[in-house]
């Protein structure tokens, strides 16, 4: 499965899916996009719009027009695997010879470079730390869960919105082994600490 790609708002229900990149599943759309009140595709800055872009542009909009503040969920990736999922999207075949491939870069060659402060376009693909941050280092979603951890986050949407939700495989990146190797690991734990952090926060059983 991929991220949801279309940031979902349940009216009655009080509360809005954010769409982290590469942490849902357009095939989490599909099962729910149907019994939204609204749902953001266009433009990526409001589609896509983390916490503190929620918060200063949407946020107040959605109190002014319903008198209550929306709860926000959000589902978070093992930054291993969320790496690995950008890694295999861009090797596809249409991306060749575009700054953005990763054809011909290896797993631990992309992980490092996006360590660095100031990445190669291939490795530059953003954070979910600072997508779900607001303020001084504050969580910015009440609900928070583990993308590995599927029938948590299913139940909880399931009990919400009173309704069954079967979901399918859309738009599924190349599959290919991929293994980071021990030493880029503890380096990519060490630089970005804060990604595991989050992910660490978020409900899983």
């Amino acid at each position: 499965m991929k991220v949801a790609e279309q940031m979902l708002v349940f009216w009655k229900e009080n509360l809005v899916l954010l769409a982290v990149p590469k942490t849902g599943s357009t095939a989490i759309e599909g099962a729910l996009a149907p019994r939204a009140s609204m749902v953001l595709r266009d433009p990526p800055q409001l589609k896509h719009a983390p916490c503190y872009r929620y918060k200063r542009f949407l946020r107040p909009f959605f109190i002014q027009a319903g008198g209550q503040t929306p709860e926000l969920m959000a589902i978070v990736r093992n930054p291993i695997d969320w790496l690995g999922s950008w890694y295999r999207y861009r090797t596809r075949d249409d991306l060749i010879g575009h700054e953005n491939s990763t054809r011909d870069v290896s797993f631990d060659d992309f992980v490092l470079e996006y360590c660095k402060g100031n990445p190669a376009p291939y490795a530059n693909v953003g954070s979910q730390n600072k997508f779900l941050r607001i303020n001084d280092g504050e969580l910015g979603v009440e609900h928070l869960f583990r993308y590995e951890a599927t029938d948590i986050w299913r139940g909880y949407l399931e009990d919400r919105l009173g309704m069954e939700i079967t979901l399918k495989q859309k738009n599924v990146s190349p599959q290919m082994p991929l293994a980071l190797s021990p030493e880029v690991e503890t380096r990519l734990r060490d630089k970005r600490a804060a990604e595991f952090e989050v992910w660490g926060m978020a409900r899983h059983g």
